[in-house]
C-alpha cells in the first residue's frame, strides 16, 4: 500500500505588479487580498491590500472582508462496468481540479490489481544462424506457455514474430545466391533474409503457434549485432495487425547478440530517420532498407504509449545493458539451446506484475506533477512512483499539482503496462469572486465602481479614487514618471496613463509587471525546453529554484558527491557547481587534479628550500612566517630532481616538489648535500702555463725544421737528376779547323 504526497507551499506572498485582485492571487499561491474600502491610505498602492492572511489580519482587514481562494477538488464518479469487460483496476477514472495557481493540491489514485486479467504475449525471436538450435525448442513452447500464463490469468493470447536485420551491406551480404540463402550449411532448411516479419497474430489457440512457428526456418547476417529494435518497433506500432486487446501486454525479444540503434543505418547510407509508424505490407517490414534503426529512446516511448511491457530473453553477456535501457522491463538469462524459456517467461511475468511505477501522459505546460510513496525509497518526491513486491489484491494509493493560470487542460495517470488510465482535467482558479454593486461609488468620486474593494474608473478616469483624468496634467511630466533612468517609457512593455505605467499582456496572457513594466514570469532561463528545468519558478527574469536544485535555470540538484575525491572538494582547487567542478587557475580534469600548463615553482621556492633545509639565505630569519606553504624533508639521495637552483652562497641546491591539496601548496625533498664550486689551483694554472709555452715553442721548432728539411730535400732530388743526365749523355765536342802553319 503506497500513498503519494506533494511537498506543501511555503505560505508567503510573492507580489508582482498588483491593481487587482485577480493580480494579486496569480502573484502567488500565499496571497490574499483585503476587499475593505478603506484599507488602504490616500495615494498607497492598490498592492498594498494584497499580502499573506496573516499579515492583512495584523494590518486591520476583516477575516471576512480577505478573498483567499482555495483549491476544489471534484470527483467524478466512477463509469459502470459493461458486460464482457475486463475488471476496472484503477478509482477513481476521472476528476476535476480546479487548483489556484502554485497552490499544490494532494489526491489519491487506488490502484487495484485483478485477479484474472487477460495477458497477451507476442514471442519476438531472433531467426539470425546463431539461434539455431533456440528455434527447435520455440516450435514446441506454444502450448506449453499458454499452460503456464492461463494458471495465472486465467485468459491468455501468444502471438509470433521474427527478425534478422537489414537486407544491405554491411549488415548482409547482398550477392543475389546469398540473399535468397543466407545460410552456410547448404543442406539444411533456411529461409531468405529478411528484416522483420509478423508470423502470427495473437491467438489462444497453441497448436496454431506450434504449426506456423514450425514452418519457420533459420536465416541469417554478416555482422554480430541485430535488427531488434526495428523489430520491436513494429511489433509496438502496428497493434491491429498484431492483434493487442484491452490486457497487460508483455513483448518477449528472444536473441543471443546486441543490436544495431539510430545512426548505424549511415553505415549503409540510410539517411532517412525512424518515423515511428506501422509498415507492414505482406506482415513484412518494408521500410527495413530505407528507414534507419530507431533509437533506444524511440523504442522506450513507443512501448510505454501502448503499455507494453518487454520481456528480454537474452544471453548472459547482454543481461546489464538492456535492463537498464528501458524502464519497467524484465531480463532473463536464456540458456544455450532456449531450454529454459517458459519459465524464464513466468517468472519475468510475476516480477512485472510485482512492480507498480505510476507515471503521467502528455503533461500540460505549467502543470507539474510529483510523487512520494509509503515503499521503500519513495519518501522523497519524483517524477514517478515506484513500489515493488505489490502482490495480487494490494492496493496502491496516488497524488498531484499545478503551477499557474491556464484554460483547461486534461492529462492522464496511471501505471506503466496497463491500459486503464486516470483523466485528470484541471482548471485554474484565476478571478476573485466578490459580491459588487455595479454602478458609479462615491468611493471612486462617482466616476467607477467598486470591484473587491477597489475603484475600476470608468474611461478617461484613473487614480485610486478615479481621481485623475486623462489629458489634465503635463504631458511630458506624466511620462517622466514612466521612464526608469530616463530610459523606455514603461520600457516598451506598457503604457504611460496618469503617470502610471499600465502593463501589457505577455505572450502567454499574463501580466508584465513591476514599476517600470520592466519583469515578466516567461522569460527565464531554459533546461531540457523547460523554464527552470522544472525546478522551479520564473520571477522577473529570474528562476527561482526549488530547494535541492541550483544553477541558472535549475538545473542541477545540489550535491558536490560527484565532485569529491577521498572526502576532499574538487582538490581544493575549485568550487562545486552542479555537481560538477569547476577549475581555477588553469586546473583541468573531473576534480581539478591536473594542470597541463602549470609549471613547477622551482626559481620562486629558491629561497624558502635555502632557509629550511640549510638555515641560510634571504628569509633566514621569517622562514616560518614566509614559507608556510611548503613543507620539507632532507633526504641523502635523490633518484632525479625537478629543481635545480642557486643559493646565496652560489652552491646548486637539488630538491623535488611534490604538489598538495589546494594551491601553492608542496612537500620538498631536498638533498642533503649541495653542489659547491671549489677554488682556482694556483699550481696547475702555472704549470699548465708553461706546459703550454713549451708546448707552443716546441711546435714552432717542429715545424721551421720540417720547412728546412723539405726544402733540402727537394735540392737534393733536384741534384740527384742532374748527375744522372750527365752519365747517361755523351760529350759535346766542336771541332774548328785550325789554318796551316798554326802551332796545334
Amino acid at each position: 500500500d503506497f500513498k503519494l504526497f506533494v511537498a506543501v507551499y511555503t505560505e508567503q506572498c510573492l507580489k508582482a505588479s498588483v491593481n487587482t485582485c485577480g493580480d494579486c492571487i496569480k502573484s502567488g499561491p500565499g496571497c490574499a487580498w483585503c476587499k475593505d474600502l478603506n484599507f488602504t491610505k490616500t495615494g498607497e498602492q492598490e498592492a498594498a491590500r494584497c499580502d499573506t492572511p496573516a499579515v492583512l489580519k495584523e494590518k486591520g482587514c476583516p477575516p471576512t472582508d480577505i478573498i483567499n481562494p482555495k483549491n476544489d477538488f471534484i470527483k467524478i464518479s466512477n463509469k459502470p462496468l459493461k458486460a464482457g469487460e475486463n475488471p476496472v483496476q484503477i478509482q477513481p477514472q476521472e476528476i476535476q481540479l480546479d487548483l489556484r495557481p502554485g497552490m499544490p493540491y494532494t489526491f489519491q489514485l487506488h490502484f487495484k490489481r485483478a485477479q484474472g486479467y487477460p495477458v497477451d504475449l507476442y514471442y519476438l525471436m531472433d531467426l539470425s544462424y546463431s539461434m539455431k538450435d533456440d528455434l527447435e525448442n520455440v516450435k514446441n513452447l506454444g502450448n506449453d506457455l499458454l499452460k503456464e500464463l492461463n494458471k495465472i490469468t486465467g485468459s491468455a493470447r501468444i502471438g509470433f514474430g521474427s527478425f534478422v536485420d537489414k537486407t544491405l551491406l554491411p549488415y548482409t551480404d547482398t550477392n543475389e545466391a546469398k540473399l535468397k540463402r543466407p545460410c552456410s550449411d547448404k543442406n539444411e532448411p533456411c529461409q531468405p533474409a529478411f528484416g522483420f516479419q509478423h508470423v502470427l497474430p495473437l491467438t489462444k489457440d497453441g497448436d496454431k503457434f506450434k504449426s506456423m512457428v514450425a514452418e519457420q526456418h533459420i536465416s541469417g547476417n554478416l555482422d554480430p549485432p541485430e535488427g531488434s529494435l526495428d523489430a520491436i518497433m513494429q511489433a509496438a506500432v502496428c497493434v491491429n495487425e498484431i492483434g493487442w486487446g484491452n490486457s497487460t501486454r508483455l513483448l518477449v525479444l528472444a536473441t543471443d547478440d546486441g543490436f544495431h540503434m539510430a545512426g548505424d543505418g549511415k553505415l549503409a547510407a540510410i539517411l532517412e530517420p525512424n518515423r515511428e509508424t506501422c509498415q507492414l505490407v505482406d506482415r513484412k517490414y518494408s521500410k527495413s532498407t530505407l528507414w534507419d534503426y530507431p533509437s533506444v529512446g524511440q523504442v522506450a516511448r513507443k512501448l510505454e504509449e501502448q503499455n507494453i511491457q518487454p520481456i528480454f530473453a537474452v544471453t548472459k553477456k547482454m543481461e546489464t545493458e538492456l535492463s537498464k535501457l528501458i524502464p519497467k522491463s524484465a531480463v532473463g538469462v536464456l540458456s544455450e539451446d532456449s531450454g529454459n524459456v517458459v519459465n524464464l517467461i513466468v517468472d519475468a511475468y510475476n516480477s512485472l506484475s510485482s512492480e507498480v511505477i505510476m507515471a503521467h501522459e502528455a503533461l500540460p505546460e505549467f502543470i507539474s506533477v510529483k510523487y512520494t510513496s509509503d515503499c521503500k525509497d519513495g519518501e522523497k518526491p519524483s517524477d514517478r512512483g515506484k513500489c515493488d513486491n505489490v502482490n495480487i489484491g494490494t492496493e496502491v494509493s496516488k497524488i498531484i499539482t499545478v503551477d499557474r493560470c491556464i484554460n483547461s487542460q486534461s492529462f492522464l495517470i496511471g501505471p506503466l503496462g496497463f491500459n486503464e488510465k486516470l483523466k485528470v482535467n484541471v482548471r485554474t482558479r484565476c478571478d476573485c469572486e466578490c459580491d459588487d454593486i455595479n454602478q458609479p461609488h462615491p468611493h471612486c468620486k462617482e466616476k467607477g465602481k467598486v470591484v473587491c474593494g477597489s475603484c475600476r474608473c470608468d474611461p478617461g478616469f484613473l487614480g485610486q479614487h478615479c481621481e485623475c483624468q486623462v489629458g489634465q496634467k503635463d504631458v511630458a511630466s506624466l511620462k517622466a514618471q514612466c521612464q526608469k533612468d530616463n530610459g523606455t517609457e514603461c520600457e516598451g512593455k506598457g503604457d504611460c496613463v496618469c503617470g502610471r505605467c499600465q502593463c501589457h499582456l505577455t505572450e502567454g496572457g499574463n501580466n508584465f509587471y513591476g514599476e517600470f513594466c520592466e519583469c515578466d514570469d516567461e522569460h527565464c532561463e531554459k533546461y531540457a525546453n523547460k523554464q527552470c528545468a522544472g525546478h522551479g519558478k520564473c520571477k522577473c527574469g529570474r528562476c527561482e529554484c526549488n530547494e535541492g536544485y541550483e544553477g541558472a535555470a535549475c538545473q542541477c540538484a545540489k550535491s558536490d558527491e560527484d565532485c569529491k575525491i577521498d572526502g576532499i572538494v574538487c582538490h581544493e582547487r575549485g568550487k562545486c557547481v552542479c555537481n560538477q567542478c569547476e577549475c581555477q587557475r588553469g586546473y583541468k580534469g573531473p576534480s581539478c587534479k591536473v594542470c597541463p600548463t602549470c609549471q613547477r615553482p622551482c626559481q620562486e621556492s629558491g629561497s624558502c628550500v635555502e632557509c629550511l633545509a640549510f638555515g641560510t639565505g634571504p628569509f633566514e630569519k621569517s622562514c616560518v612566517e614566509n614559507c608556510k606553504h611548503l613543507q620539507h624533508v632532507i633526504v641523502e639521495k635523490l633518484i632525479k630532481h625537478d629543481c635545480r637552483v642557486k643559493d646565496k652562497e652560489g652552491c646548486w641546491m637539488l630538491f623535488t616538489m611534490t604538489e598538495q591539496l589546494g594551491f601553492d601548496k608542496y612537500i620538498v625533498n631536498v638533498l642533503k648535500d649541495r653542489e659547491c664550486p671549489e677554488g682556482p689551483n694556483i699550481a696547475a694554472i702555472v704549470g699548465g702555463s708553461i706546459a703550454a709555452v713549451a708546448l707552443i715553442g716546441l711546435l714552432i721548432l717542429l715545424i721551421i725544421k720540417g720547412v728546412l728539411y723539405a726544402s733540402d730535400l727537394r735540392e737534393w732530388k733536384r741534384f740527384e737528376k742532374d748527375r744522372k743526365h750527365e752519365k747517361t749523355s755523351p760529350p759535346n765536342f766542336t771541332f774548328t779547323k785550325v789554318p796551316s802553319g798554326s802551332h796545334l
